[in-house]
């Protein structure tokens, strides 16, 4: 998640005095908005808790009033360490600043605590009532629709839940994963618009947790709709014969064998972005990115108007990142204020060795960028999780308890602090597996069968040490 303080006002009290509030934005959008005293005191608490060796640098006190140009290096020094805090494996994951960020951003929206009926959508449109308080955490809302479809509990920590955007042509956009430290009666209400919806959907990459999934009545429910959903939509591709196998399962009321079927169609379980712009493998390409199965899918549309596909594999990446930016609104002018995503540039950008000795920096250009980070994210955790062989349910585990770490033999594949620029003195990789994979760029017709796609092939070696293609 990308935190950012882009900017500050001035505000008044109850006793009418009036103070400085930064504002705290997550995905370039307003979360909360604190004063530098609150910041102080968590800055404290964190202190007390886990000692000053390992909390970040936090700006002084000043003694008088502080002028227009020390708020903004305040400002400043404050978003540093914030994005520091919440980068911190440890810290990040932290009760103390995840309580903290929740409080602040019901106090900020000003929604007392009181019971409330909340709608959760299931992928196939289906609605779910639940019963929460507004100032329940994502966790427990989880819990509540998982208690409310009869979901048994060992099975809660395969699904989550997400921020979804209904978009005007039928389709939807996934802003986000609802995260620990907010509240999602909280998130949606503060959007004030009809177009946003939770949805619940399974949060693993790997298929063989299907099997564990489709093992209860209800999971294979939930994942059958989602999997009907994802065809119809379009992000699983189906040629007429599988179409025709699949409707007579669909007949029949064959779910697992559906399912089944599903896993063998290309793009099962990925999650599909909207159309954004790479610099891969030309400047200014329109791309359409799918994560899954382990890797970035690209579509890329190239000048030309020729169309190219192309994978890169989460265990072929050295490293990636997330940069954020201020852009010009219509009128020509920058808007900092303004807390609209259109206002926020965002870009995911990884490092991958395409041949043996060469690695290379792709840029997504997307206001999806952070969730295909987190998508990235996911799809790491869980590989070091099947590595070491321990399960979902482990992982989601120490998720909760704040307690996911990699041993330093663990950290080939990484995301590292927010807002770095690409280092292009970065040390290369001296050691290399000896097991080579390949990653390809191949031409595509304008249908999209997945029979249709030919051959003029792009290649580039690669495979990287810690977990490539020989340790899984």
């Amino acid at each position: 998640m990308h935190f950012s303080i882009p900017e500050t006002e001035v505000r008044s009290d109850e006793n009418g005095s009036t103070y400085v509030a930064y504002n705290i934005h997550v995905n370039g959008v307003l979360h909360c908005r604190v004063r530098y005293s609150q910041l102080l005191g968590l800055h404290e608490q964190i202190k007390k808790e886990y000692g000053n060796n390992v909390v970040p640098a936090f700006p002084p006190k000043k003694i008088f009033t502080l002028t227009p140009a020390e708020v903004d290096q305040r400002r400043e020094q404050l978003e540093k360490y914030m994005q520091a805090v919440r980068q911190d494996p440890i810290l990040g994951s932290s009760e103390v600043f995840n309580s903290f960020l929740r409080k602040a951003q019901q106090e900020t929206q000003q929604i007392p605590t009181e019971e409330v009926q909340l709608e959760i959508y299931l992928s196939n449109g289906q609605k779910v009532k639940v019963n929460i308080l507004t100032s329940d955490q994502t966790e427990d809302v989880l819990e509540a629709v998982a208690s409310k479809l009869d979901l048994p509990d060992e099975l809660v920590g395969y699904f989550s839940l997400f921020l979804v955007q209904e978009r005007g042509d039928g389709g939807c956009t996934y802003v986000r994963k609802l995260q620990e430290f907010e509240l999602p009666y909280v998130s949606i209400t503060s959007l004030h618009s009809p177009d946003y919806r939770i949805v619940l959907r399974k949060s693993y990459w790997d298929t063989a947790y299907d099997s564990d999934v489709m093992d209860d009545r209800v999971g294979l429910n939930l994942l059958y709709a989602q999997t009907v959903s994802d065809i119809e939509r379009g992000w699983i591709l189906v040629n007429k014969e599988q179409h025709r196998q699949l409707k007579s399962l669909q007949e029949k009321g064959s779910k697992k064998e559906f399912i089944r079927l599903a896993q063998t169609l290309k793009y099962y379980g990925y999650i599909k972005f909207d159309p954004c712009i790479t610099d891969f493998p030309e400047k200014g390409c329109h791309v359409i990115v799918g994560a899954g199965n382990n890797e970035l899918n690209f579509h890329v549309k190239l000048p030309s108007e020729q169309m190219k596909e192309g994978s890169f594999k989460v265990t072929r990446m050295r490293c990636w990142r997330v940069t954020s930016s201020q852009v010009p609104v219509a009128n020509g002018t920058a808007n900092p204020s303004s807390s609209s995503k259109c206002d926020v540039k965002l870009e995911l950008a990884f490092e991958y060795l395409m041949s043996k000795d060469r690695l290379q920096w792709v840029t997504i250009t997307s206001p999806q960028a952070i969730m295909m980070s987190i998508c990235l994210q996911s799809m790491v955790d869980e590989l070091m999780v099947k590595k070491s062989g321990g399960s979902i349910k482990k992982m989601q585990k120490k998720r909760l308890n704040g307690t996911f770490q990699r041993s330093d033999s663990q950290q080939a594949v990484k995301s590292p602090p927010l807002l770095d620029s690409p280092d292009p003195s970065c040390e290369q990789v001296v050691k290399l597996s000896t097991k080579l994979s390949s990653v390809s760029l191949r031409g595509l017709s304008s249908s999209n069968s997945a029979s249709d796609i030919s051959g003029n092939d792009f290649h580039g070696n690669y495979a990287f040490e810690g977990i490539g293609d020989d340790d899984l």
